[in-house]
């Protein structure tokens, strides 16, 4: 297996799935950077942060040219999908500029539930012990990504490209939503306008708050220990208001659950309880409404077709 990884191989010019998504996504963003120029924060370094990302990606194809194998294949994979940590609180930056709608969406949450389902679930079991439990199935949502790239990088060789398109390419259509729905979730919500006001159903509309107060309070601070901490070191790095509806937590989990079904029966089984721990655990620690979580698994399946119809059109080879 390691001899096939390093194996020498002649080399074909030729973009992977993930860099031409990665480029059109770079493109459609810089188009908006051009767009909103006046009203972004510091359209400059995101500019400059496009380019970086260009002469990555060419060098990253460049070396590969010098040293093909399976290896190099895969230090462009994974470098590509390590660009989702810079694209995801991008989106933010583009979102900012519009009023906040979580008054919108949290109204919403207490008119079908009669409550805030995410207040009720930490008091029902709150404690150390079921936090670090629902951390831990937060923060399984990494491996996840990794666990299924992988196996159908070793796995199933034929099959990886698409599979890296699929996961990619629902990331990014996620990302253009979050771009123009500006909704940050209970966890940055709540704490601005206070917790009484959230559960009695009392919703302000907090217009341009966000804009104006971008730097993030981690709602769990000194609340956990080991789990806990792991997702407040990731949210501490790249988290920010945004994003929240819908639940790309959720929604990328149901298709790794799909791409996993396909690839692996055991593999899909092994997966089944972490998944629904992760669900659970997105309305747990308050990084999203319920409703995020419901439309997230909805829209994860929607996403899985419409990114497995664009690579069959577009991108396979015949």
């Amino acid at each position: 297996m390691a001899t096939d990884l390093f194996k020498h191989k002649d080399a074909e010019i030729k973009f992977l799935a993930v860099e031409k998504l990665n480029l059109l996504y770079n493109l459609f963003t810089t188009l908006l950077i051009i767009l909103f120029y006046n009203k972004l924060d510091d359209p400059q370094e995101m500019l400059m942060g496009r380019f970086f990302i260009l002469v990555g990606t060419f060098t990253f194809i460049y070396t590969y040219t010098k040293l093909p194998s399976r290896f190099t294949i895969l230090l462009r994979l994974v470098t590509q999908m390590a660009l989702l940590n810079y694209w995801y609180p991008d989106t933010f930056e583009f979102n900012r500029i519009f009023p906040n709608l979580d008054h919108v969406f949290a109204s919403a949450e207490y008119g079908l539930f009669g409550c805030q389902p995410a207040m009720e679930f930490e008091n029902l079991l709150g404690g150390t012990l079921w936090r670090e439990i629902f951390n831990l199935g937060y923060w399984l949502y990494f491996p996840m990504i990794a666990t299924i790239s992988f196996f159908y990088f070793f796995k199933r060789p034929t099959e990886f490209e698409r599979c890296t398109f699929i996961i990619m390419a629902s990331f990014f259509l996620y990302y253009i939503v979050y771009i123009f729905l500006p909704v940050a979730g209970p966890q940055f919500y709540f704490p601005v306008i206070g917790e009484e006001a959230a559960s009695s159903g009392v919703y302000e509309n907090m217009g341009n708050y966000f804009n104006q107060n971008p730097d993030i309070t981690i709602a769990q601070e000194g609340k956990g220990v080991f789990f806990t901490e792991l997702v407040n070191m990731a949210q501490r790095a790249g988290e920010r208001p945004t994003a929240a509806f819908p639940s790309s937590h959720v929604g990328m989990s149901v298709v790794m659950l799909i791409l996993a079904f396909k690839g692996s029966k055991n593999l899909f089984m092994w997966l089944l309880p972490f998944f629904v721990l992760l669900c659970c655990a997105t309305v747990y620690i308050k990084a999203h409404y319920l409703i995020d979580a419901i439309a997230g698994a909805l829209t994860g399946f929607i996403a899985y077709f419409i990114t497995s119809w664009l690579y069959r059109r577009f991108l396979q080879r015949r």
